[in-house]
């Protein structure tokens, strides 16, 4: 079973992300437990608005070959083909470089040793130099194809330049290793240079930090065209709900239908009292329709899915995988025997009262084989977390300590916790289950923790 991590992305979001073969099949449920105190229910936060605005699907082609060293470069190989085929080969590697350069940035910054952080820095500086010149070592002649590589070769060149000045900047300074510093500010200036000369973007752009990030944010999209998979999002069970409204209707309209003849059978002449027992009759209809039909549908619509996601490669139109989404509010009586020994294995003072959400996914891949290159696909499902802070208090608060006669006072932040488990279920029926506990104030996620099981 291919393991499932779950990071954390930005301020309020994270990310669960996991591998998946050809055809192969793949259930993840999520069990999240919110404190009452936070304000989270069905009558604050639905589930169809928290799945529209906070939860996000991105699957691609992956490889495990992650770090620069890794990247190969026979993607762009091919000086034959045609145009799909150059533009796909040529987003491959790009799309690679990218994300290794992103995960040895990420890696490299958490090195807190100024010798291990200069050395690691000056062996990045050597592998994204070597793997540019073999970018550029081909230049299509064709001007349909220029475009593509323009595109892509300002992309990459830009991201270079910021991902190294995020490094000079977030990474420990010292006077002993300003060879190393010196040689990311050359390769900084010399892609900023190179850009200039091809005249790959206007003054005006260049001038304007917002105008320059959102063209650069154009670019990678362009850059993952053929590589990340589109999406079309399909919600189910619209003709379902129809039916359910319909028999509905019709129920209470043969039920008004009756009373109205009786009335006619009592009242021999239209009379006022007539018209108003009609008024009220029909009243009535409306005030149950639509209660009674919400009743019906809230009992039929548990446990069924809600959505669907279909991936689709951009390049070829083959549907890639098919993932299903379920997502509801659940009792305590819901929850799996598992799961629930899971969270009762908390602290007897951390056991509160809970508002219990349930998200599920299927996937399942449609394809016997991908792309010459790659053995697997990534799944990434993105949660905010931004909707659970807008309900929660202050952090106003101050904490009190003394030393002899003399009192000090602190601020400190409110904080809550939310308790997740994670469920994973192969083919097979094989479990796999982790508990996380989620630290979190209205700025961002503090901290997420996996609890080791005993």
């Amino acid at each position: 079973m291919n393991k499932t991590s779950l990071n954390q992305e930005e301020n309020l979001s994270f990310a669960i992300s996991h591998q998946l073969l050809p055809q192969a099949h793949q259930r993840l449920d999520l069990y999240f437990s919110i404190p009452v105190e936070m304000g989270i229910n069905p009558h604050t936060l639905s589930e169809e608005n928290f799945f529209h605005s906070s939860i996000n699907t991105r699957s691609a082609y992956y490889s495990d070959q992650l770090h620069l060293p890794l990247v190969r470069s026979r993607f762009i190989a091919k000086q034959k083909g045609e145009q799909t085929d150059y533009r796909v080969n040529l987003n491959l590697f790009s799309y690679q470089i990218r994300i290794a350069l992103k995960t040895d940035i990420k890696q490299t910054l958490l090195i807190k040793d100024a010798d291990e952080f200069y050395a690691k820095a000056d062996e990045i500086v050597e592998q994204i130099t070597s793997l540019l010149k073999k970018l550029r070592r081909y230049t299509p002649p064709d001007k349909k194809l220029s475009s593509f590589f323009e595109n892509a070769d300002n992309y990459l060149s830009w991201n270079v330049e910021q991902s190294f000045l995020k490094l000079l900047s977030n990474g420990p300074k010292s006077s002993e290793h300003a060879e190393v510093r010196e040689k990311l500010f050359e390769v900084c200036r010399n892609e900023n240079e190179y850009r200039t000369t091809n005249q790959y973007n206007s003054a005006t752009t260049i001038d304007d930090p917002n105008r320059i990030s959102n063209k650069m944010r154009l670019l990678q999209r362009l850059i993952e065209y053929g590589v990340v998979f589109k999406k079309e999002n399909r919600k189910l069970n619209i003709n379902y709900k129809k039916v359910v409204r319909g028999l509905v209707t019709a129920v209470i309209m043969a039920f008004v239908m009756m009373l109205i003849l009786r009335a006619r059978t009592t009242f021999t002449e239209i009379t006022l009292l007539l018209v108003s027992f009609l008024g009220f009759i029909y009243g009535l209809r409306e005030i149950f329709k639509d209660d009674i039909t919400t009743l019906i549908w809230n009992y039929l619509k548990k446990g069924r899915p809600k959505w669907q996601n279909i991936f689709t490669n951009s390049a070829t139109k083959t549907k890639i995988a098919v993932q299903t989404i379920w997502l509801e509010y659940i009792s305590k009586t819901d929850l799996p025997e598992q799961v629930n020994k899971l969270f009762q294995s908390r602290r007897q003072q951390n056991k509160q009262d809970a508002q219990l959400l349930h998200f599920r996914s299927d996937t399942k891949v449609l394809v016997k084989d991908f792309m010459p290159g790659y053995d697997e696909i990534q799944e990434q499902i993105l949660f905010s977390l931004a909707p659970f802070v807008r309900y929660l208090k202050k952090g106003d608060g101050k904490l009190y300590n003394f030393e002899g006669n003399k009192i000090s006072k602190q601020a400190v932040e409110r904080r809550y916790q939310i308790n997740l488990v994670m469920v994973q279920t192969n083919k097979d029926n094989k479990q796999e289950l982790q508990r996380y506990k989620v630290t979190l104030n209205r700025s961002g996620i503090i901290n997420i923790e996996g609890i080791t099981t005993k």
